[in-house]
């Protein structure tokens, strides 16, 4: 009885004794060399994943990043504060990087855009936009207020205000995800300090904006006439501010007899 238990015991030992053998050959074999700079870059990042990047997950961006494909500020959540880490780590200078915040181009709100017909359906934009009239606003360019954009937004920086997106730039981390989802392509991105930014990205003539909307743009060129620096041109039947030209001096928003200018905080 005695000599059974040992034997068992025996075996029992020897196997473990090969299984730990192979599992000690394995780990060797198939061992990957860590990049120690590409583990602390990744350290460094802020672990939300969210792609903002134009990688998919930190470790992808931080992989770029120790590879020399990325530059050291390329992650838009982190910011300078977080570029500033990566740059000692990669032994380059971090830069001057301006945040960049989402702004929605829309200004018609409940009180400001008629709608063709009370919708029933589910609160997203996407499938608002493939109701009839592609949704209930009369305008097929503005903010359906679904809060597809709230859905993604992992910072609660956005948020639907009377019928329209808005955007919290101080709680935006830039990380694209609105704009990604938006069916009508009303977000972008625009620098922190920006204060004129068109309310609208409607294409329709001036006569029909002003059937549906008192605040839409209606490609009157006021404002490119009036710009001291050339910062806005009117294409498409809509302006467009050239941020980087734009002097800030509110010219554009107090003359645009729309306001489809607005001066920002």
């Amino acid at each position: 009885m005695i000599s059974g238990v040992l034997i068992a015991t025996a075996i029992v030992a020897g196997i473990g004794i090969l299984i730990g053998l192979i599992l000690g050959i394995a780990a060797i074999r198939l061992h990957v060399d860590v990049d120690e700079k590409e583990q602390a870059v990744l350290e460094a990042l802020p672990g939300n994943n969210c792609g903002g990047c134009g990688y998919p997950g930190c470790s992808g961006c931080a992989a770029a990043i120790a590879k020399g494909q990325a530059p050291v500020n390329q992650c838009p959540v982190g910011g300078a504060p977080v570029a500033e880490v990566i740059s000692e780590i990669m032994g380059v200078a971090a830069g001057t990087q301006e945040k960049m915040v989402a702004y929605v181009h829309c200004g018609g709100d409940c009180d400001k855009a008629a709608v063709s017909y009370d919708y029933a359906g589910a609160s997203d934009c996407r499938l608002m936009n493939q109701a009839p009239g592609n949704g209930p606003k009369t305008c097929t360019y503005g903010c359906l207020g679904g809060g597809s954009c709230v859905s993604v937004c992992q910072f609660d920086a956005i948020h639907v205000v009377n019928g329209i997106a808005v955007v919290d730039k101080d709680a935006c981390k830039a990380c694209k995800k609105c704009i990604n989802i938006c069916p009508r392509h009303l977000i972008d991105l625009v620098p922190y300090s920006a204060t004129e930014v068109v309310t609208c990205k409607s294409q329709d003539k001036g006569a029909d904006v002003n059937k549906y909307c008192k605040v839409g743009c209606i490609a009157c060129h006021i404002c490119e006439k009036n710009c001291p620096s050339g910062a806005i041109t009117v294409e498409n039947n809509v302006a467009h501010i050239d941020q980087e030209k734009c002097t800030h001096c509110g010219t554009c928003a107090e003359k645009c007899p729309k306001k489809a200018i607005r001066v920002v905080g």
